[in-house]
């Protein structure tokens, strides 16, 4: 499917100025070219165009007052030339001084009545001064002026104007970027405005690429600029978060005043949790511009969380205390809240955002996403064709309608708890055995936690990982996630989707119910890692091979001190140093669980819970319900640190340098592995070179030594499969089988491990095990065909009639080479409770493959005893 949607040309309102635009070429140069000379030579002035420069490089390096001053003076002493009044209101408006700035855009616009980019920022400073109906003169004159004169606005400057205002009047965004902002950067190319106006024309369309692309090339025109350093930064934010982040700094030390790199941080450090941090980075920047709209919307989404609604309208009506119609309040707190798994709360701002401005785009699409994401589906996709009506560029509604039509071809199973979505193919083969799980899910975790579950659950599950990444974030290409769920939907890869690395995709819906559990009980109030945190834990209570256990890689990190304060869990999920800390991440906050369950017990968990639903902050909450925190941090601390040193405690898990052994002789090696018998890492390299040597006998006592100190190591490279490798080829089944065997109980995700299995048992004709290895088999890919023609054999030896017949069925939804065969089973499976439906399938198999005989034989079979009178029969 079509991920990437670039712009559309859609006949717009603006159509005779776009015909004299266009009509306008290069020639239009000389003209301006001459005015120019003229003005300068009739026009005596003190201040040079390099003085212009130099007071906008105050404004982009954030000495605000010093430009307002500089710009001032100019000003004052009647230098020509609408820059200065646009330097000093810009100025002005990031102080936050409204009020002047509109006094100074009336001067200039006295003066130089004929300035697009003047009436633009009068538009905006209008707004902010609560005189909405002066700032639409304003957007509506810009049109006005270029359509009486457009020869004159053929400047940069005059362009981006004219494209800024065409899109706030609805305007379709391809004619813009064609007819403005490309014509711009192709004619003056050295001039930020329209590299900048491209640029974040993309990202509101979430278009990263295109702004990506957009922001290097004006770079290359413009170095430096904060302003486009900051937009590459954005477009790189959810691809290279690592890269995005050191752009951001890069901004801010070009300009430490800079409001959007600042307020990116604000947002990461609310995302975090670090909520203290927060407030103190905007108050910061409310010492820059009290009057800050974002900042103030940002405390009051803050003040939501922890549960100040007193202090939350303050802050909601602070911020709009400027401009009263402003949507983008209302818009980036719900945004806020819906980020935090508040999609109701969220849902709500955005209807107050779509009641100050019906069209406000942005408002629309988060709406529908929240909506989708709590299940009315009705009315999500109703906005989100809304949102696609009004502007059919924006990527993310794209997306997400381009997914409507292929869930418009899933298969829907239903009953009073479920609605379960997948590809019909799917839900043929594995769609019962899913419901299943989900029941016994719900059954087990509602009544341990004490949750009356009576709403239907929808769980979705995608073959395409970028249909998943769509549904749940919105954009294509969102790698690292088996499922996520948002409260009442789920959503989950499916195994079709994660062929080189499969994942037990019953420990994945195990892990998302609990948060269906826990997410519900809470009414989402509750933070991401005690969230994650149970999920895992319960996973490891329904097996203990299910979800994170500790590793090497854990050890290491615990006993160097990497661990994460409890009180700060939440911020170890963002931008983490590799997919190994995130991982990191999930297993540290599901040892904090284990632990207060137990020295606490379950019942102050579900406490914890229950306090959590009455908006008590998780670490008062804690402390409430067990001991002070910092107390329980270090007791957890030395708890942990104790679990790490008892892990694999045969092994040798010394720091040893080992580069000059595996550069060196192998006789070094040998005598080093003399002295460390049990070093692991020592171990695991020495077999490497063993192996490379083909020295099978010292590689045999190497690796059983290996498995011998740490049998629950289940890496890619762990040694029980090497060592059963070593048997296969050395033809010493039984061998094989029993380390096979080992492994296959500690590794839920094995899945060559049971396949080799099934082989060996299926030549002994040990049916059952055959049968138990293939449903183990299944829990991590039931679409493969050698597996589920394993268990239709098993099924069919154990007389399980009916687990065979859908293992057969399973396999021709698998679209099998010999078709015929299969329905031929399916035939014999049915012939004593169903002669007509096992006459069909000998029809349909002989129809495939005419010669045969043994169809033919069963016909015949079929047919004489359908004409064959019962008293006969008998």
């Amino acid at each position: 499917m079509q991920r990437v949607h670039r712009f559309r040309v859609w006949p717009d309102v603006s159509l005779s100025l776009l015909v004299q635009l266009r009509s306008l070429t290069l020639r239009t140069r000389p003209l301006s070219t001459l005015c120019f000379l003229l003005w300068s030579l009739t026009i005596a002035t003190e201040l040079s165009a390099s003085e212009q420069e130099d007071c906008e490089q105050l404004l982009l390096t954030g000495q605000y007052q010093a430009c307002i001053q500089t710009s001032a003076l100019a000003i004052e002493k009647k230098a020509y030339g609408s820059e200065w009044p646009l330097l000093k209101a810009q100025a002005e408006l990031a102080v936050g001084q409204y009020a002047e700035a509109q006094q100074t855009i009336d001067a200039g616009l006295k003066r130089y009545s004929w300035s697009l980019p003047l009436r633009y920022l009068a538009w905006q400073i209008y707004h902010l001064n609560n005189e909405h109906d002066a700032a639409d003169a304003f957007l509506n004159s810009i049109h006005e002026l270029a359509s009486r004169s457009a020869w004159r606005y053929t400047d940069a400057d005059s362009l981006v104007a004219l494209g800024q205002a065409s899109l706030q009047r609805g305007m379709d965004p391809g004619q813009v970027l064609e007819t403005f902002f490309d014509r711009a950067i192709q004619e003056y190319p050295d001039q930020r405005a329209a590299w900048l106006a491209s640029g974040n024309l993309a990202l509101a369309k979430h278009d990263y690429a295109l702004a990506n692309e957009t922001f290097t090339a004006g770079l290359k025109q413009v170095p430096k600029d904060p302003d486009l350093l900051f937009g590459l930064s954005q477009s790189l934010a959810r691809s290279h978060s690592q890269r995005a982040a050191v752009l951001a700094a890069e901004v801010l030390e070009i300009n430490p005043r800079h409001i959007p790199a600042r307020m990116m941080q604000v947002g990461q450090l609310i995302d975090s949790e670090q909520y203290e941090a927060a407030k103190t980075e905007l108050n910061q920047i409310l010492s820059i511009n009290p009057h800050l709209a974002s900042a103030w919307a940002s405390l009051a989404a803050i003040a939501h969380f922890e549960n100040r609604p007193s202090d939350e309208t303050a802050y909601y009506w602070q911020a709009l205390s400027h401009n009263d119609q402003n949507p983008h309040v209302d818009y980036l707190i719900g945004k806020t809240l819906s980020e935090h798994y508040r999609f109701s709360e969220g849902a709500t701002y955005q209807k107050q955002a779509l009641e100050k401005e019906e069209k406000y785009l942005p408002a629309r699409i988060q709406l529908a996403q929240d909506q989708l994401r709590l299940g009315q589906e009705v009315s999500g996709w109703e906005h989100a064709q809304q949102a696609h009506n009004q502007d059919g560029y924006d990527t993310t509604i794209f997306n997400l309608l381009e997914l409507k039509d292929q869930l418009a071809q899933f298969r829907t199973l239903e009953d009073d708890s479920f609605i379960i979505r997948m590809e019909a193919r799917e839900a043929a083969i594995y769609g019962e055995q899913v419901k299943a799980l989900l029941h016994e899910a719900k059954q087990s975790l509602c009544q341990k936690y004490g949750l009356q579950l009576n709403q239907k659950i929808t769980v979705e599950i995608f073959p395409d990982p970028d249909d998943f990444a769509v549904r749940t974030f919105g954009m294509p290409a969102v790698s690292g996630y088996l499922g996520v769920c948002f409260g009442k939907v789920i959503t989950a890869n499916s195994p079709a989707s994660q062929s080189d690395h499969p994942a037990n995709w019953q420990s994945v819906l195990w892990h998302e119910f609990c948060h269906v559990v826990t997410l519900e009980l809470t009414h989402n109030k509750m933070p991401r890692w005690i969230s994650e945190g149970i999920s895992v834990y319960e996973e490891r209570q329904k097996n203990a091979y299910w979800g994170e256990t500790m590793t090497p890689q854990y050890r290491e990190m615990i006993l160097q001190g990497e661990t994460t304060p409890i009180s700060q869990l939440s911020s170890a999920f963002m931008n983490p140093k590799s997919s190994l800390h995130i991982q990191f991440a999930y297993y540290q906050s599901s040892m904090v669980v284990e632990y207060l369950v137990r020295n606490f017990g379950l019942e102050t968990v579900r406490k914890i819970l229950v306090d959590l639903q009455a908006g008590i902050p998780i670490n008062v909450a804690i402390e409430r319900r067990t001991k002070i925190l910092g107390e329980l941090e270090e007791e957890y601390a030395v708890w942990l640190k104790q679990q790490a040193l008892d892990f694999a405690p045969r092994a040798d898990w010394s720091d040893q340098d080992l580069r000059p052994l595996l550069n060196d002789d192998t006789k070094r090696f040998d005598d080093w592995i003399r002295e460390h018998p049990d070093h692991f890492r020592g171990l695991m390299a020495y077999a490497t070179i063993l192996s490379e040597e083909n020295r099978t006998a010292e590689l045999e006592t190497t690796l059983k030594k290996l498995v011998e100190i740490y049998p629950e190591y289940t890496g890619a490279d762990n040694a029980a499969q090497q060592l059963a490798q070593l048997y296969q080829n050395q033809k010493r089944f039984a061998e094989e089988q029993q380390i096979l065997e080992e492994h296959a109980r500690i590794n839920p995700d094995a899945l060559g491990v049971y396949q080799r299995l099934i082989e060996l048992y299926q030549q002994q004709e040990d049916w059952s095990a055959v049968y138990q290895t293939a449903r183990l088999a299944h829990a991590v890919n039931p679409l493969n065909q050698d597996t589920q023609l394993s268990l239709a054999i098993a099924c069919t030896r154990l007389d399980r009639r009916q687990e065979a017949i859908q293992a057969y069925r399973a396999i021709l939804a698998l679209d099998p080479h010999n078709k015929a065969e299969m329905h031929y089973q399916i035939a014999r499976l049915l012939k004593s409770e169903n002669q007509q439906q096992a006459k069909r399938h000998t029809l349909i198999a002989l129809e495939q493959a005419p010669r045969f005989r043994a169809a033919h034989l069963l016909l015949l079979e079929l047919t004489t005893e359908n004409t064959t009178p019962r008293s006969q029969r008998n």
